[in-house]
Formats: structure tokens, C-alpha cells, sequence
């Protein structure tokens, strides 16, 4: 790391640079304009493999230089972090080359492809970490202002013990049986479909505001639409599979259009969790409702700045779901904001995790959630796949 001005700068290099990239750079960009860092962020390059796209998006995004190969981007000694937003099918390869050149690392979701893919890059982690570098896998709604107050609900006890848990993630674009073929499609690259793009998320977000860990599944995966057309080659898909023109040659589709099991935890409550990309009408809704023995939380992201809360100590004449607007300067992260009932967007919770990770970073502390965690939920994705394929419960190795 170089000083610029008073405070040490954190020379940033980012893969990829469509969806995610796109919401990682505005992240970059944000994150030390309003909150008070202690390293200063520097969005020195970015990497695609086509040269005149990828300068297009430096210029779009605000990054300093290009490359074309992110070997050479892992190797450039002006780059102390590395930013992984690519199909899960590359993760492991960077992530693990990039933390034996000794950069941090900042991976998106989910971890790998396979739990063993998972697990080579949780012991790359374990060994740069002897050495003070540290990776983080990007699971950004926990940085949303309502679910990190719904975890700290939990912790102070407010709903006591948790007995039940109800999770959802539904989208639908892909219910129409002529959306054309995308990565996202292609177990080859991204590993599984709805169970680990939108899935994975709901299984770390549950875990993350429990405390638990989910034990053992049982679950079902379904593929709606076995084939469809591919995506003629001018066009191409934004990095959420959202468009893309049709040809008349059609594809395989690889993975599963949605994905439903029932969890147990290891506070011995029960989980019923659904991903599904064809939940007609409905483009990113994340629901979550936790019942406790002294109390209730629930989540809708459709309506992201609100967290439900109910105190079963009430007495009958009053009790009820009290609506909390989470955009209080008190409240997780808000206050580098606006002022109260101003809410915030998808975007922010992408600026939040650069907050945590560079202060982690400064402070020579793990960041999380952490590679291990990572695994975890890799190790719950893999399980409820074999659950399908068996018919039988599975459980999650501790």
C-alpha cells in the first residue's frame, strides 16, 4: 500500500465489469465520499476479455487503466486488492492466484461452483491470512440497514429463541419459455441456477441474522423450461441474463429454474426456503420472517427500508407488527446519509461492503462474511442438491 495525502491507499483491480461490476465500481466510487475511511480506495484497473468493451466501461465506471487478462492484473505490484465479479466457474482460479501473489480478495457470491472448489479457496484464505491478507465473499444484503438491525434483534435477545424460519427470493425473468440462453443457464459456469444465484443468498442472510447454522435439508430442484433459444452473437446479455436477442438455434438449460427445502438449524428451529426464477410478476423480492419464542421479525426487500417487528411482551389490547423505517443516523450505516425517511437503495448496500471490508482491512482484522463462510453455504447448496437427486434428507457437515 502507498500513502496518498494522510491515509495509506487500497490500489483496487476488478474482474469483470457487467452487473456486478457495475455495482462494485459504483461502490468503489462511493464509499470514501461519505463515509470517513481509514484507507483511501483507488479504482486503479479493470479487466475484461475484450479490449475496446473493457476500456468503455473504465471510462463509464471511473477506472484508471484496463487489462485484458487478469493474470496480469493478479501479477501488477500497483494492485493490492483484487475485486472478483465473474461467472462462479473463474472464481476459484483468480481468487486462489490472487492470494498467493499476496492481494486481498473480494469475491462474489456464491463462493465456487462445487464444495471443493469452496474449499481450495477457504485453505488459500487460511494461509495468506498468516501472512496478514484477507478475503471476504461478497453476500451484499447483509448490508442492507434493516437486516443488519433485524441480526441485532436477535442478539440482544429480543425475539428469544428461534423457532421458526421463512425465506424467499423470487424473480421471473426467465418465466418466459423464449428468454433466450445465458450464462446463468450453463451449470458449466455457473454452477447451479436459482438454488445457488439467488438461493445462496437467503441461506447466508438466515444464518447471518440467526446466529445458526442450518444443520440438515431436504429439498427438490426443478427445470421448467429445458431448452431454449440462443442469444444471437451482437447481443450481449446484461449480467442478471436480462436481455438478449433470439436465435433460431435453442440450447440446452443445465440448471434449475427453482428450488424449494426445509432446513433444520442447529437452535433446533425449522426453515422453509424457496428460490425460484419464475414466480410470475415478481422481479426481486427477498422475503424473510423469523419467529422467535419472545417475538417475530420480517423483511420484504420490495420494500427494503422497513424492518417488521413484533414483541410478543406486549399486552393483547396493543400488540401488533410494528413497522420500524430503518433510515434513522442510529440505525446500521445510515447515518453517512440522509436525514431520517430518506431511504436508501440496492446500491447502497454494495458501498456498505466496502466500508466493512476497508475497515477490516485497516484494522488487520478477518472481514466477513469470510471464505469459510462462504463454504458453508456452499456445503448447504451442495446438500439440498443431493437431497433432490435422493430423495432423502442430508446433513451439513459442521
Amino acid at each position: 500500500m502507498t500513502m496518498t495525502s494522510t491515509r495509506p491507499t487500497l490500489a483496487v483491480g476488478m474482474v469483470g465489469y457487467a452487473f456486478m461490476g457495475a455495482a462494485h465500481s459504483q461502490a468503489w466510487r462511493t464509499a470514501p465520499r461519505f463515509f470517513d475511511l481509514p484507507l483511501n480506495p483507488t479504482m486503479q484497473v479493470v479487466c475484461g476479455r475484450d479490449a475496446a468493451r473493457t476500456a468503455e466501461a473504465a471510462e463509464r465506471l471511473g477506472w484508471t487503466e484496463t487489462e485484458t487478462d487478469w493474470r496480469h492484473l493478479v501479477e501488477r505490484a500497483d494492485v493490492d486488492l483484487v475485486d472478483i465479479c465473474t461467472p462462479g466457474d473463474t472464481h476459484a482460479e483468480i481468487a486462489i492466484a490472487a492470494l498467493a501473489a499476496g492481494k486481498h480478495v473480494l469475491c462474489e457470491k456464491p463462493l465456487a461452483n462445487s464444495v471443493a472448489e469452496a474449499e481450495a479457496m477457504t485453505a488459500a484464505a487460511e494461509r495468506a491470512a498468516q501472512d496478514g491478507v484477507r478475503a471476504m465473499v461478497g453476500f451484499t444484503y447483509r448490508r442492507v440497514p434493516a437486516i443488519a438491525l433485524a441480526r441485532q434483534l436477535v442478539a440482544e435477545g429480543r425475539i428469544g429463541e428461534v423457532r421458526h424460519v421463512r425465506a424467499q427470493y423470487l424473480q421471473d425473468w426467465i418465466a418466459d419459455p423464449e428468454a433466450p440462453l445465458s450464462w446463468r443457464l450453463d451449470k458449466a459456469k455457473a454452477g447451479s441456477g436459482a438454488l445457488g444465484d439467488i438461493g445462496a443468498h437467503i441461506v447466508d442472510l438466515t444464518q447471518h441474522i440467526t446466529g445458526e447454522q442450518i444443520a440438515e435439508v431436504s429439498g427438490q430442484l426443478e427445470t421448467f423450461v429445458k431448452e431454449r433459444p440462443v442469444a444471437t452473437d451482437s447481443v450481449v446479455p446484461l449480467g442478471a441474463g436480462l436481455s438478449g436477442s433470439a436465435g433460431t438455434e435453442r440450447g440446452p438449460v443445465t440448471v434449475d429454474d427453482a428450488a424449494v427445502f426445509i432446513a433444520r438449524f442447529t437452535g433446533g428451529g425449522l426453515g422453509v426456503f424457496e428460490a425460484t426464477r419464475f414466480a410470475t410478476g415478481r422481479k426481486n423480492s427477498i422475503r424473510i420472517e423469523i419467529n422467535g419464542s419472545a417475538g417475530s421479525l420480517a423483511f420484504d426487500f420490495e420494500d427494503m427500508n422497513v424492518l417488521e417487528f413484533f414483541d410478543a411482551a406486549e399486552p393483547d389490547e396493543t400488540a401488533g407488527f410494528r413497522r420500524i423505517i430503518v433510515t434513522e443516523p442510529t440505525h446500521p450505516y445510515v447515518g453517512a446519509w440522509w436525514p431520517p425517511g430518506h431511504g436508501l437503495g440496492y446500491e447502497h448496500a454494495f458501498t456498505h461492503q466496502v466500508v466493512d471490508l476497508v475497515t477490516a482491512l485497516a484494522e488487520g482484522t478477518q472481514p466477513l462474511p469470510s471464505f469459510a463462510d462462504g463454504l458453508q453455504v456452499q456445503r448447504v447448496l451442495a446438500a439440498v442438491e443431493t437431497s433432490s437427486d435422493t430423495r432423502a434428507w442430508q446433513e451439513i457437515p459442521a
